[in-house]
C-alpha cells in the first residue's frame, strides 16, 4: 500500500472530509442565505423608491392633469442615473418618458413585473432588467415607473463570486488540514504499531509512546502502558511460581521417591511397609496442600471469585476463626484472644477472607511460640542460646473499623521478621532461615496477600515489639 492510500484510508482523513463537507454546506447555506436577502433588501429598497415617486406623479395628474405629468416626466427622464418612467395614451402609444421597448403586454397589466427593456438613449443597446410598476389613470392613460436592477444583479454576482471563492477556500484549506492532521495521527499510530510490533516478538518491558499532549491517543497508550505492565507482571509471577515449584517441590519429591525406593529395599515386614506408606501419605497431603493454595492464588489474581462477593461482618469472621484455632493455640501452650466486638461491614468473599485469616492465625501459633529476640536485635536476628526461655507468647486476633478501611489485624510474641524481609516473604515460596525448622510451603501470606488485592486491599507487616503484626486491611462497606 503506497504511503498516499495509507494516509486516505485513515479515520482521520475521513473525519477531516466529512466536517469538511459540512462545514462547506455550511458555508454555502451561509453565503446563499445572504445573498438572497441582500437581494430582498434592495427590492424592498427599489419598491419603497418606485411607490414613492408614482404616488408623487399621480397626485400631480389628478392636481393638475396630463400636461402637468408629461411635463414632469420629460424633466426627470432626461436626468442622470433616473428612474424609467413612460407615459402612454389608452391605445398604448408613448407620450413621455425614457423606455424605448418592452416586453409584449407589460404596459397592460397593472401591478408590480420583472420586465426586459431598452431606454430611448440606447435603442440599439442590450436589453436590461428591470422591476416596474404600471398604474392605470383616469381616462385610460397608464403611467409605468420603475428602476433598473443592473445594481442588484452586480451585487448579486460580487457575493455569489466571494460564496464560491470562499466554499473553494475552504474546501482547499480543509483538505490540507486533513492531510496534516492525518499524517500527524498516523505518524503516532505508526509508532504505536511499530511498538507493539517489538512487545508481540516477547519484549514485554517495552511501553507505546506518550506523547505527553493528554489527548485521546496519550490516554489509550498510557491505559495499554498499564495493561502491559500488568501482563509483564503476571507473566514475571508465573515464571517464578514455576522455578519455584520446580524448585521447592523437588525435593519433596525426591524425598518421596527415595522413601519408597528405601520400603522397597530394606522393609523387612508388614509393619515396615505400613510405616512406609503412612509416610508417603504425609508427604503427599503436604503436596496437595501447596498445589490447592497454588490454584487457590491463581483464581484470587484472577478475579474469579469477585462475583461471590457479598456484604459481610470482619468482626464475625475474626470471631469464628479465632474459635475454631483456640484448640491448636490451647495445645501448643498459647492463649489466642479475639477483639472484635463492635461490627466491622465489609462486602467480600466470605470463603477467601476466612482462609486468608487461617493463614495468618496458623503461622502466628506456629511461630509464637519462639523465643522472642534479644533486646535491641533486629527483627529476624537469632536468638542467642543463652538466652532464657521466654513464657509462651500470646496470639492476638483483631477487627475493627479504622476511618474508611476495616483492619483485621494477626498479631504474636514470636521472632518477627526483619523489615528488610518484609516484602520478600509475600513472595510465593519464600521461606526464612528461621522457618526451615517449621512444616509449610511458603505460600500462605502470598495467598493472603493476593486475597486482600482481590478485594482492594492490602497485607501490612508491622513490627509487634516483639514479635509481628499482620494486618489485612479492606475497604469499608456501607453496612454490614
Amino acid at each position: 500500500m503506497t504511503a498516499l492510500a495509507k494516509l486516505l484510508r485513515t479515520t482521520a482523513f475521513r473525519l477531516t472530509l466529512v466536517y469538511l463537507l459540512v462545514v462547506a454546506l455550511f458555508a454555502a447555506f451561509l453565503l446563499g442565505y445572504f445573498a438572497l436577502n441582500t437581494r430582498r433588501l434592495m427590492n424592498e429598497q427599489i419598491v419603497r423608491t418606485v411607490d414613492s415617486e408614482l404616488a408623487e406623479l399621480t397626485g400631480q395628474y389628478e392636481a393638475a392633469g396630463l400636461r402637468r405629468l408629461v411635463y414632469i416626466v420629460e424633466s426627470r427622464a432626461n436626468q442622470p442615473g433616473s428612474s424609467l418612467y413612460l407615459v402612454t395614451t389608452p391605445n398604448g402609444a408613448g407620450l413621455a418618458g425614457n423606455v424605448a421597448s418592452l416586453e409584449t403586454g407589460v404596459i397592460e397589466r397593472t401591478g408590480w413585473v420583472e420586465t426586459s427593456y431598452r431606454r430611448l438613449e440606447e435603442p440599439d443597446g442590450g436589453e436590461h432588467r428591470a422591476l416596474v410598476r404600471v398604474t392605470a389613470l383616469p381616462g385610460g392613460f397608464r403611467l409605468l415607473v420603475g428602476r433598473d436592477l443592473a445594481e442588484r444583479e452586480h451585487l448579486f454576482r460580487i457575493v455569489a463570486t466571494a460564496g464560491r471563492w470562499s466554499v473553494f477556500i475552504v474546501v482547499v484549506l480543509g483538505i490540507a488540514g486533513g492531510v496534516f492532521v492525518s499524517r500527524r495521527v498516523l505518524r503516532r499510530i505508526d509508532a504505536m504499531t511499530d511498538k507493539a510490533r517489538v512487545i508481540m516478538a516477547g519484549d514485554l518491558s517495552g511501553r507505546l509512546p506518550v506523547g505527553g499532549s493528554g489527548d485521546e491517543l496519550d490516554r489509550l497508550a498510557a491505559s495499554l502502558n498499564t495493561m502491559l505492565e500488568r501482563i509483564e507482571t503476571l507473566l514475571r509471577g508465573l515464571k517464578e511460581v514455576t522455578d519455584n515449584v520446580a524448585h521447592d517441590l523437588k525435593t519433596p519429591l525426591t524425598r518421596l521417591r527415595n522413601r519408597s525406593e528405601a520400603a522397597l529395599r530394606n522393609a523387612a515386614s508388614p509393619a515396615d511397609y505400613r510405616h512406609a506408606l503412612e509416610t508417603t501419605i504425609e508427604e503427599s497431603d503436604a503436596l496437595i496442600r501447596t498445589f490447592d493454595a497454588l490454584l487457590m492464588i491463581a483464581r484470587a489474581e484472577s478475579g474469579e471469585p469477585r462475583a461471590g462477593m457479598a456484604p459481610a461482618d470482619a468482626a464475625a469472621i475474626a470471631r469464628d476463626v479465632g474459635e475454631l484455632y483456640e484448640p491448636l493455640a490451647e495445645e501448643q501452650g498459647l492463649a489466642l484472644t479475639v477483639a472484635a466486638d463492635a461490627p466491622a461491614p465489609i462486602v467480600a468473599n466470605r470463603e477467601l477472607i476466612s482462609q486468608a485469616l487461617a493463614n495468618l492465625i496458623d503461622n502466628a501459633i506456629k511461630y509464637a511460640a519462639v523465643p522472642a529476640r534479644p533486646s535491641g536485635a533486629p527483627a529476624g536476628a537469632p536468638v542467642a542460646a543463652e538466652q532464657p526461655e521466654q513464657p509462651p507468647a500470646d496470639v492476638t486476633v483483631s477487627a475493627a473499623v479504622v476511618g474508611d478501611r476495616v483492619e483485621i489485624a494477626v498479631a504474636d510474641r514470636g521472632p518477627g521478621i526483619a523489615p528488610a524481609d518484609r516484602g520478600r516473604v509475600l513472595d510465593r515460596f519464600v521461606r526464612l532461615e528461621q522457618s526451615r525448622s517449621q512444616p509449610g510451603s511458603g505460600l500462605g501470606l502470598s495467598l493472603a496477600s493476593a486475597i486482600a488485592r482481590l478485594h482492594g486491599g492490602e497485607l501490612r507487616l508491622e513490627d509487634n515489639a516483639p514479635g509481628l503484626r499482620v494486618v489485612l486491611s479492606l475497604p469499608r462497606a456501607a453496612s454490614a
